[in-house]
Parts: structure tokens; sequence; C-alpha cells
């Protein structure tokens, strides 16, 4: 059982503690960090997590096995690398980073120092999407020609007047909140980018914004792809994978349609999971060397390389090159 600490109680930090709260026998929460302990400390309260604003402090903890942060993003590479520092695994809630070259900071410190890395992409984890990843990778749909992806939650509502609200923490309108979550998709199921144009609209500056992004892609390997995300409107998720010999289509959790010529949609459903414990219960098994994470180094550092070039050309409108590693 790894026992750890959760850095940052805003909504995200709580869903963590919230998800894993006794139902897991690999993983616990002992400790809490934030920041504001007034506006934290009926939440510890209830969950008996003492709470200290001293993340230095909680680091030079000895009974902390592990360290989990759900901080504002311009935080992840200092909070990172000190957990690298003092010989703790840390998972890290995405974006890892906003650049590419902090994102590559953080994964060397911790390589350097021995320790495990995660991060928080949990909609790998659904089951839609591990059977489309199944399907991608089997040759099932034949030559893979082309990736979609759509995701939208009401995120501007759900964070208006946070730091999330900030262009300096979220840049790209809606593609830190939700597109990040499409891209990481691509990338797992299609592999690194070679390329990215994207088209930002905006109708409404913070708070509660109103834009939408959009971003067309080219894979290293001749796929092509595009991706869109409207900030203000309902939860929607949909990506779907198009193969010379069929389409694979996962709307959601648990929902995926198969489509052939010449047949009707397959629809197939699957059981909800609580994801976020699963990714947790992964970080644990990759602490205690029972598998690899489920997001490698590479993955990390093409997604956010990725990330940055989208957020670069929606800004500019313009197509960015992604250099290679």
């Amino acid at each position: 059982m790894i026992a750890a600490a959760i850095v940052g109680l805003g909504r995200w930090g709580r869903n963590f503690v919230e998800s894993l709260h006794g139902q897991s026998r690999h993983f616990r929460f002992v400790r809490a960090v934030d920041a504001a302990p007034d506006r934290a400390r009926a939440f510890t309260d209830k969950f008996g997590l003492p709470l200290t604003t001293d993340y230095a402090q909680a680091l030079a903890d000895p009974a902390l096995q592990a360290f989990v942060l759900c901080t504002p993003h311009s935080l992840h590479r200092p909070q990172v690398e000190a957990a690298a520092r003092a010989g703790k695994p840390v998972f890290c809630e995405k974006p890892l980073a906003l650049t590419g070259a902090d994102a590559a900071a953080m994964v060397e410190a911790c390589r350097a120092a021995g320790v495990v890395l995660g991060v928080g992409h949990n909609r790998r984890l659904w089951p839609a999407m591990q059977e489309l990843k199944r399907l991608t990778a089997s040759g099932a749909l034949g030559a893979i020609q082309h990736i979609e992806g759509h995701y939208s939650n009401e995120h501007s509502n759900n964070v208006a007047g946070t730091w999330r609200d900030s262009l300096a923490e979220s840049p790209g309108g809606g593609m830190t909140g939700a597109g990040l979550h499409i891209l990481d998709a691509f990338v797992n199921l299609i592999g690194p980018v070679r390329r990215v144009h994207g088209w930002w609209v905006t109708r409404k500056l913070p708070p509660v914004p109103r834009d939408t992004a959009m971003v067309m892609f080219e894979f290293a390997n001749g796929v092509s792809g595009q991706l869109s995300t409207v900030r203000a409107t309902p939860h929607y998720w949909r990506v779907q994978v198009f193969g010379d010999r069929g389409s694979a289509e996962a709307r959601g959790e648990t929902e995926l349609l198969v489509h052939r010529a010449g047949a009707e949609p397959e629809r197939h459903t699957y059981a909800p999971v609580n994801a976020l414990r699963l990714q947790l219960e992964a970080f644990a098994d990759a602490i205690e060397g029972r598998a690899p994470f489920t997001v490698s180094p590479e993955d990390m550092l093409a997604t956010v390389r990725t990330f940055e070039a989208a957020v670069r050309s929606l800004e500019t409108n313009a197509a960015v090159e992604i250099q290679a590693a």
C-alpha cells in the first residue's frame, strides 16, 4: 500500500481523494498539502487527512512514499523537480507542463533520481478507449488513414473566476482543459505528430469565456487528424479512427461503434470504471515494479510538445512544425 500526499485541494484534487477513499488496496492518501488551509480544512477533516501548507516539509517526511500534484500548471516543473530531489515518486495532473522544455526537464529529473513520474491522462483507462486502442493496433480496421476527436465539458462554466481562467495557466482556449485529453488520445492511438495547424474563434473573453478551438494534425507516419473543443457546451466525447477496412468510434467512456462497409454499425457497451483510482493504482504498480506506468515518458513528451505547437498555431493561425526530440 502506497502512502501518499495530495497536493492541491481544488475541485480536481478533491475528486482524487473521493475516488480513492476506501476503494483501493494499493494506494491511499494520508496527508494533504494546500496553500489555503481555511478553504481546505472542512474537506480534510471529513477524510481524516492531516493538512499542511508546507510542500518542502511534506517531502521530507519519510512516511510519505509518493506525491500527487493537482496544482496550477506553472507550478508543475518546480514541484516535480523538488520531488525528484527528495527521491519521491510523483504523479502530476495534466498538463504535465505547458512547454516541451519544461516537460523534458521534469522527465529527466525523475529519470536521473530513479523515481517514477506519472501523469493524469485518465481517459486512456476508459473501457471504450481501451477497446479503440486494441482495434487500432490489431489491424482490424486495416491501414489507418485518419483520426478525429471532440471533447467539450462546460469547462468555462465549471472554473469561472479561478486560476484556470488565466491565459498564462490555460493557453489555447479549451485546448488546456479539454482538448489536451483528445491530443493525448491521438498520441496514444496513432503516435507522434509532425505538424499542426490550428484555428481559434473567441466570442467572449474570461470570465466564463466562449470560444472554439480546432486543430488539424499531420502525424509522423502520414496519418491525418483533426480535433475540436467548445469550451462552454455540455459534456461530449468522441474519438474515431478511420482505416481502409472500417472505422471505430468511442463515444464517451462506455460506448464504441464499429463501422464496416455494407453492414450496420456494431454497437458495444462496457461497464464504467473508476478511472481516477485505476490510474493511481497503475502509478503504485510502477512504483513497486509490477508494471510500467500507463503513459510512457516518450508519450508524455510527445503530448506536451504537440500541445505547445498547437497553442502557438492557435495564437498565430499558422502551421507549426514539431521538432524531433
